[in-house]
């Protein structure tokens, strides 16, 4: 019935190590979809310099992004989903929940920097899901590494097979263009923020290809090809689409190069909607009956009105506005009256929505990230992790008139997956955990912009939060009095165990064997 709808649907993340040029990646998909018309640009007459996918403020001080924000635009007869994510290690675990929500990926490998620390970590992540994935060399118009010394790189650090579709003719300042060989056709450079190069078919053992690129680099070119033919498998998309092998693309996103390839050669072969899985079952995307997950929370996308906004992945079937819903965890039944679509801050009320669509629901404090809702049938999504934390500090009111403001921000943001607060058992004092410095930044900044709080760190010194459980009662209890002055509650009321070295959790392990001990809040 929503055949059609469903499978023109792609819907995926773009991942790298900052810097890759990720943001920019995603601005010159929009400008293809024509959700955009000129590059870095907001409907004004006045053209900012900033990204349209970086929209909180803090982004556009640091030039980089923070939080996952979502774009949806039309191509072709495909309706594109976009998350960009946040490639600073400090929000890792914003994009690894985003990871989540997509069926397919495309990771942004910087030309003269290769593979990095953070982008061998997502990838990991891909790997454990089977996402299918994407790699594109970005940058090619700068001085980088040889191309097959970065695909044997890609290969070694990423660990997946991978497999020229497109391949540059030179680089740096001799850079002169990209042969896609998926299309046998030659994309001539010409740099370019705004404009897209020409791209002609072209034989490249013809007398004509030599004159347009130069009879050595013609000759270049004819021989990379032929090795590539030969180290390397023909390209199969089921291998593509059962996560073995990745395709490659070369190109320069700020110079709007090689990255039509990309996008054309993406919605020809990229899965639609996947299948997910539930705790109960696998749920089919071309199921009728409505199944989506909150992955994401975000508060504040309009500084006018406080609101919160709960991103949900629709899993199957159709969502349509002023329809009641169930929510699974509170069994509860609601109705949405603005569900939203996005274009990054700009957001618009939608009547329906499909499997593989993202949408925005208004919260006032009743979702929690990995929240399940569905048409009635009882199903609960799993694989939202939190991670255990690696930096704390107590975090105190540095002006005794804003209390409830500060409240109010910290239950926020702390439901937007920001970071984790615990509440120590013996002083009653709040407690941030971050994955990084920055965090603790970002949420200083936006406690002070979006809510008036001002607040103050205290640093303390700590190795590791976990969360404990046992089958046994009274040891439980018997642990949580032994070890009282090392307790805290985290949002949801569970127990946190605060280890303040390596030593003392090995010593509590060992001492208590019934007890177990997390390090990821999912269990």
């Amino acid at each position: 019935m929503y055949e059609n709808e469903i499978n023109r649907r792609r819907t995926f993340a773009i991942i790298s190590h900052p810097d890759a040029g990720k943001t920019t990646l995603t601005e010159k998909l929009l400008l293809f979809g024509g959700a955009i018309h000129v590059a870095g640009a907001v409907k004004s007459n006045k053209i900012k310099k900033t990204a349209t996918s970086d929209w909180m403020e803090i982004e556009k001080q640091r030039g980089i992004s923070v939080a996952t924000s979502v774009m949806g635009f039309e191509y072709r007869d495909f309706k594109i989903n976009i998350l960009d994510t946040p490639g600073h290690q400090d929000f890792a675990e914003d994009t690894f929940r985003t990871l989540t929500a997509v069926d397919s990926v495309i990771i942004v490998v910087d030309s003269a920097k290769g593979v990095e620390a953070q982008t061998r970590k997502l990838m990991q992540v891909c790997t454990m899901r089977k996402t299918p994935v994407m790699i594109f060399v970005n940058k090619m118009d700068r001085e980088g590494k040889n191309p097959f010394d970065l695909l044997d790189e890609l290969e070694a650090e990423l660990g997946i097979k991978v497999r020229p579709l497109s391949w540059p003719i030179n680089s740096g300042i001799k850079f002169k263009g990209v042969y896609n060989i998926y299309q046998d056709k030659l994309n001539l450079y010409t740099p370019n923020k705004q404009k897209v190069s020409e791209t002609i078919a072209v034989d490249i053992h013809s007398a004509d290809f030599d004159n347009m690129v130069g009879e050595d680099d013609a000759e270049q070119l004819r021989n990379d090809i032929e090795l590539i033919d030969g180290v390397y498998d023909p390209f199969d998309v089921k291998d593509y689409l059962a996560a073995d092998v990745a395709p490659v693309f070369f190109g320069s996103a700020l110079n709007t190069f090689g990255v039509k390839e990309l996008l054309d050669c993406f919605v020809d072969i990229a899965p639609a909607p996947l299948p997910v899985d539930a705790v109960e079952r696998t749920v089919d995307p071309h199921e009728e009956p409505f199944t989506g997950f909150v992955f994401k929370i975000h508060a504040n996308m309009d500084p006018n009105h406080r609101s919160c906004i709960a991103f949900v992945k629709i899993c199957s079937g159709k969502f349509e506005r002023n329809v009641n819903y169930k929510h699974m965890r509170l069994g509860k039944q609601f109705r949405f009256s603005a569900p939203t679509a996005f274009m990054a801050q700009k957001k618009e009320t939608v009547d329906e929505a499909f499997a593989g669509d993202i949408i925005g629901l208004p919260d006032t404090g009743n979702f929690k990230i990995g929240d399940t809702l569905t048409s009635g049938e009882n199903l609960h999504f799993k694989g939202l992790p939190s991670f255990s934390p690696e930096m704390f500090k107590y975090i105190e009111n540095a002006d005794p008139m804003k209390t409830k403001q500060l409240q109010k921000g910290i239950d926020q943001l702390m439901g937007e997956g920001v970071a984790q607060v615990f509440t120590h058992q013996n002083n009653n004092r709040k407690i941030i955990g971050t994955v990084g410095q920055l965090q603790f930044e970002v949420i200083e900044y936006r406690l002070l912009h979006e809510y008036g709080a001002q607040c103050r760190w205290e640093p303390m010194s700590l190795f590791k939060a976990c969360w404990i459980e046992s089958d046994d009662p009274a040891e439980l209890e018997n642990f949580k009095r032994r070890k009282f002055q090392y307790m805290a509650k985290d949002k949801d009321d569970r127990d946190v165990f605060l280890a303040e070295s390596g030593y003392l959790l090995q010593m509590a392990q060992s001492d208590f064997p019934k007890i177990r001990f997390h390090f990821t809040s999912e269990f």
